[in-house]
């Protein structure tokens, strides 16, 4: 694990800086793991998130940039807590013991090393339940091939195919390509695995990017409709704090006549396995992980907390 920080080539940054001595990149951390909370999810599609909830873990940092992201606090603002293997453990076992269905780990791109290492000493200790990777594609096939065998399910973003977009809203040009690659990888491993659907790709909808809503579909169609499913997301929100050191991304909701244009798109390329949200203009449902209880109380469950560690109920501050 160490080696792969020393002179860090994880992501498409290709930062190079050594974390293990305490130096940070792009995505703003050191070499040591750092959670900024976990818990049971309800909000997550429904084979995700099955009758138990989902067992979340969000991990602290991020490679890639996005301006609107809703979860900025912990990707931008490095709100977190460094845990050691052990520790890992403990928080997926009290996941576990919560009746959680599976370990969905959100946003681990940057610790690939550190969580291949703790899951692998999670399984060796007879820990079960399916591992649940849930990124944005912006990922190295290289850095993938140390998850093969310790993923389960893929839960990939495929946020964009303009490379003019992701170089303006996710400051990542290569993010296309990149995530294509990434997407393929995920879609062979998900083959191999005894959990289905193994492969979900979601796809949020951007204010005024109808059109590269309809090339992202169309690539899904001819590349993984048979493979997985998909989830179109509509819950797009001004965040501004996200975007404080970055182009501004839209400042509105979608519109009617945005979301009604998808079940077209959908049904032009034959995509009729999948998920789509509802459109609701709402901003209420965002996040702060300053509180024990980030989400509304009907979405999550807390069991850990990266400021007071292990939530002995569910509190709402």
């Amino acid at each position: 694990m160490e080696k792969a920080y020393e002179s860090c080539m994880l992501c498409p940054r290709l930062c190079g800086v050594n974390r293990n001595a305490g130096e940070v990149g792009f995505c703003g951390e050191t070499a040591e793991l750092r959670l900024a909370w976990a818990g049971l999810h309800f909000g997550e599609e429904p084979p995700v998130t099955g009758t138990g909830g989902s067992g979340t873990i969000f991990v602290t940092g991020c490679n890639l940039g996005c301006s609107f992201c809703q979860n900025y606090q912990i990707s931008h603002e490095s709100m977190g807590k460094v845990v050691t293997g052990d520790q890992f453990f403990d928080i997926c076992c009290a996941i576990r013991d919560a009746g959680a269905e599976n370990i969905n780990i959100v946003t681990g791109s940057h610790a690939i090393p550190a969580l291949a290492s703790y899951l692998t000493a999670a399984r060796d200790r007879d820990f079960s339940l399916p591992i649940l990777w849930n990124s944005s594609a912006y990922e190295t096939v290289e850095a993938l091939k140390l998850l093969s065998g310790i993923v389960d399910r893929w839960l990939p973003d495929l946020k964009t195919l303009n490379s003019a977009v992701s170089d303006r809203f996710f400051r990542a040009a290569d993010y296309p390509e990149t995530a294509c690659n990434a997407l393929l990888y995920m879609a062979e491993l998900a083959e191999k695995s005894s959990f289905q659907p193994a492969m979900i790709v979601r796809h949020l909808v951007l204010p005024e990017q109808v059109d590269d809503t309809r090339d992202v579909l169309a690539w899904f169609a001819a590349n993984l409709r048979e493979r997985a499913l998909l989830s179109v997301m509509t819950q797009y929100t001004p965040v501004p704090q996200a975007g404080a050191n970055s182009e501004q991304p839209p400042d509105r909701f979608l519109l009617e006549n945005e979301y009604d244009s998808l079940p077209i798109l959908l049904d032009r390329y034959g995509i009729e396995e999948g998920f789509i949200q509802e459109l609701v203009e709402d901003s209420s449902w965002l996040p702060d992980f300053t509180r024990t209880q980030p989400f509304s109380s009907s979405l999550a469950r807390p069991v850990w907390h990266w400021s007071s560690g292990f939530v002995q109920d569910t509190e709402n501050e």
